[in-house]
């Protein structure tokens, strides 16, 4: 089993709810173990601003799965929650995206590994501190606290959901 990082995201459709959604579909995900959820936190969109917030948050999983078959079911979770792609950075009622996995390097047409951008993203680095500490390394980037410091102009605001109350029903991941 592998250890691997998805950062969730939503701005439409009741985004508490879908991102609760998204994490018993995580929980539930054959040949993988939900160990642990971030914080939720809310910022800003990162494309157009002609959209409402964002609420974002990050799973830990085990898997077995390997990382493109893994993307191939995050992606099959969010068709099932009925994600559109109209437009580039638009609003969506639930974004999972694979962030890292184990210390692997990818680089295909469907996916890349870590995951590009994220270094840049205060709403992607401030939850996956919250699970892996301030002083991770992250591939190709330096650590998260140092990286966080270099965003101090990204928003990025705890909220009062607790997911692992939502999903698990009162017990801890």
């Amino acid at each position: 089993m592998k250890d691997a990082f998805i950062g969730l995201g939503a701005n439409i459709e009741q985004p508490a709810d879908q991102l609760i959604a998204a994490c018993r579909h995580l929980a539930s995900l054959k040949g993988s173990i939900l160990l642990d959820l971030s914080k939720v936190y809310r910022s800003a969109p990162m494309g157009p601003q002609d959209q409402p917030d964002f609420l974002n948050a990050c799973a830990h999983m085990k898997t077995a799965l390997e990382p493109e078959t893994l993307l191939r079911r995050l992606q099959e979770i969010e068709n099932t929650m009925g994600r559109n792609r109209v437009r580039h950075w638009g609003e969506r009622c639930i974004d999972l995206d694979l962030l890292l996995y184990e210390e692997a390097h990818v680089d295909t047409a469907s996916l890349q590994l870590p995951h590009p951008g994220m270094c840049q993203r205060a709403f992607v680095l401030q939850p996956l501190a919250d699970l892996v500490g301030p002083d991770f390394v992250v591939p190709n980037g330096g650590d998260i606290a140092t990286l966080l410091s270099r965003l101090k102009d990204q928003s990025v605001t705890a909220t009062q959901i607790n997911l692992k109350t939502e999903v698990y029903s009162g017990t801890a991941c």
